[in-house]
């Protein structure tokens, strides 16, 4: 199926349910992780990541831009919030030289795997960054994987390409992995 125009839409409790089944669709992506070990209310081996994801939803306290194909399902995602909201991958090699504090964070961008490739990590990433301005703006970061010149699986690839921020404006701070790099990128207060 060609899909020639996504939409967006914010994750709540009105789209919860088309997020999970998206979630459910994808084997509770990652292994069952419903997009939650980065938020900092959870708890590895104690919280259930469905349970909790949703009552952060529903409680307004979980962020994500949500792309919906033509027929009205999720088919991706890019969960982002404050900093204090969110933890980053390699955290400590993050936090062994912390750049300039980022106000926001991009902690995961999802493409359900039929349609890879089709803009949707790009169009849920600019969603996200209106949202952010529309919230007064300020410092972004995200920590993802540099992929030119290399073949990434896509376990590596949970908040997108290092290539795809940098079309968006992300410069990059500084490797905090083999291809792992800091990204960061200011935006402007939507007036």
């Amino acid at each position: 199926m060609e899909i020639q125009h996504w939409t967006t839409r914010e994750l709540g409790a009105d789209t919860w349910d088309a997020f999970a089944e998206l979630v459910e669709r994808n084997g509770g992506i990652y292994g069952g992780c419903w997009c939650i070990p980065r938020h900092v209310e959870y708890q590895r081996g104690l919280s259930d990541p469905r349970t909790l994801k949703e009552q952060l939803v529903r409680s307004g306290r979980a962020k994500a831009a949500l792309v919906f194909d033509d027929e009205g399902r999720v088919q991706g995602w890019c969960q982002y919030g404050a900093a204090d909201e969110l933890v980053l991958t390699h955290e400590r090699a993050y936090r062994a030289d912390p750049p300039p504090r980022a106000r926001w964070r991009v902690a995961c961008i999802y493409v359900d795997r039929r349609h890879r490739g089709q803009g949707v990590a790009r169009t849920a990433l600019r969603s996200a960054l209106v949202a952010m301005a529309a919230a007064r703006g300020g410092r972004v970061e995200a920590i993802a994987e540099t992929t030119k010149d290399r073949v990434a699986q896509g376990r590596f690839l949970f908040s997108g390409t290092a290539e795809l921020y940098e079309e968006m404006g992300f410069a990059r701070v500084r490797p905090v992995g083999l291809h792992a790099w800091i990204l960061s990128r200011e935006i402007a207060p939507t007036p």
